[in-house]
């Protein structure tokens, strides 16, 4: 059957992903290539469902025959699956190795965490992309981070810096630095419960090879963040979703959890809550520690956003004292990312184990970097500069959250932080795919869920989403989905 439709037209910012009937190759073959680098980019990583073939034959102006030939090339090239009656899924490289185990339970990683994280690195990053997790570049530069950088490289400080391996546990500098700042929020920390990392990620993944071995249980928040889901499942541990709303986690279901499976560690974003923006209540923060000490989990903090926060916002590392808590943060949010400077503080009785681990990993971190971050914070650089952004990431929020609602869009937790989480009223993953035909990256809803399931709720990036032209092809790939303007 030949494909009679017109082209895909232009959309209003006049670019098009259409498919060419005058090229060198057929539309099937088009198409096929077309997913096909979109599943070696990891945009469809594994795991992904295609959309069926009646919805990408009217998504791109095609003959169902024509899509069936371009599913069939990919099955063909290995790159798919077809499952009878669910459809076409993109091959996942261990999917032969789960099937061989029929009695493991099901605690898979979300199919789409890496794909956020390359997005970052796609051609399509040369613009705000709406799903990022970080603040446009333009919001971060500064003239101090190269000047810092100079003063720490010059010949004088530059033998010491380079010619041997910094100390262990980081930059003395930089961990007294960090223990004055720290203990300005309440945080007791000396500097020498502090260990750097390569960023906060870093921090994390420290924390848990140290504490966790594969078959232990692990509490996480629900929606939440969907690199650790992936981290902690390629570990083999089992990931114990805890619902959290606005007050923080759902203190019942973390209680039966407790009690039903034993926990090592519960993983909590409390300021700033990633993707709901939501920050712990101090009731629920002083629950949350009791069962840490009934239980006898350890709680890693995840402080990422904390340049951002309001002043006097809850910490569980407070209120513990570092007992049971194990602070972790970095700059990456605020400033110089590709710098990786993070760091943890430990309670006292687990500082050698997590620096045997990060030695292990990365032998020390580097001192020219951490050195400059010192100078940064040291001279009050960094804390102006979080003002200013602060500011004007008040000034975005308004904005986008004015169009968003105005785009038939509800949120369902009160816009704050970075992060927006609202409800769109259609399936965000078939959204995603439409969109991704714009160059647009969304981060749907079921990233942020430890077991995958559709939703219809997406996290939007408030520095990303004031231009009204992303909300006009939000609203037409809705429309084209069947959603109202109004969803």
């Amino acid at each position: 059957m030949l494909d009679h439709a017109p082209p895909t037209p232009a959309g209003p910012d006049g670019d098009t992903m259409a498919l060419l009937r005058s090229a060198g190759q057929s539309l099937a073959e088009q198409l096929a290539s077309r997913l096909a680098g979109r599943i070696r980019d990891r945009l469809l990583p594994p795991g992904a469902r295609l959309p069926s073939v009646r919805q990408c034959a009217a998504q791109q102006g095609l003959s169902p025959s024509t899509v069936v030939a371009a599913y069939d090339q990919l099955l063909a090239q290995g790159l798919v699956v077809a499952e009878r009656g669910r459809g076409y899924f993109v091959r996942s490289p261990s999917a032969a190795r789960k099937a061989a185990s029929p009695g493991a339970e099901r605690m898979a990683a979300p199919v789409n965490a890496a794909a956020l994280i390359r997005g970052m690195f796609h051609p399509a990053g040369s613009r705000p992309q709406p799903g990022m997790g970080v603040l446009p570049p333009d919001w971060l530069e500064t003239p101090f981070v190269g000047l810092a950088l100079r003063r720490v490289t010059q010949p004088a400080s530059l033998a010491e810096s380079t010619l041997r391996y910094g100390e262990p546990q980081g930059d003395g500098h930089l961990r007294r630095v960090l223990a004055d700042r720290l203990q300005a929020l309440g945080v007791p920390a000396e500097a020498g419960q502090i260990i750097t990392t390569v960023g906060a990620t870093h921090a994390l993944d420290i924390v848990s090879r140290t504490l966790l071995r594969p078959g232990d249980a692990v509490l996480v928040e629900e929606p939440g963040w969907a690199v650790e889901f992936a981290r902690l499942a390629a570990m083999g541990v089992r990931i114990l979703p805890v619902p959290r709303g606005p007050q923080g986690p759902d203190l019942n279901v973390m209680q039966r959890l407790c009690e039903a499976h034993a926990p090592k560690l519960y993983v909590s974003v409390s300021v700033l809550h990633n993707p709901t923006g939501a920050c712990l209540s101090p009731a629920s923060a002083h629950r949350v520690l009791q069962l840490a000490q009934r239980f006898g989990f350890y709680i890693v903090e995840d402080d990422t956003y904390s340049h951002i926060a309001p002043e006097h916002a809850t910490r569980l590392s407070v209120l513990d004292g570092l007992q049971r808590t194990i602070y972790v943060s970095g700059f990456a949010k605020i400033l110089a990312p590709n710098w990786r400077v993070g760091f943890l503080v430990a309670p006292d009785a687990l500082r050698e184990r997590l620096l045997d681990t990060k030695l292990l990993g990365t032998l020390t971190t580097p001192s020219l970097l951490e050195r400059a971050m010192a100078l940064c914070i040291e001279q009050g650089h960094l804390r102006r500069h979080a003002q200013r952004v602060r500011q004007r990431l008040d000034e975005a929020r308004a904005r986008s959250t004015a169009l968003a609602q105005d785009n038939g869009c509800r949120f369902v937790a009160e816009p704050a932080g970075l992060f927006g989480w609202v409800d769109t009223g259609v399936d965000t993953e078939a959204l995603a795919q439409r969109l991704l035909d714009h160059d647009i990256l969304i981060a749907p809803g079921a990233l942020f869920h430890a077991q995958r399931a559709p939703s219809t709720l997406m996290r939007i990036n408030f520095a990303a989403t004031q231009d009204a032209a992303f909300w006009r092809r939000f609203v037409a790939a809705r429309q084209a989905m069947g959603g109202s303007a109004s969803a």
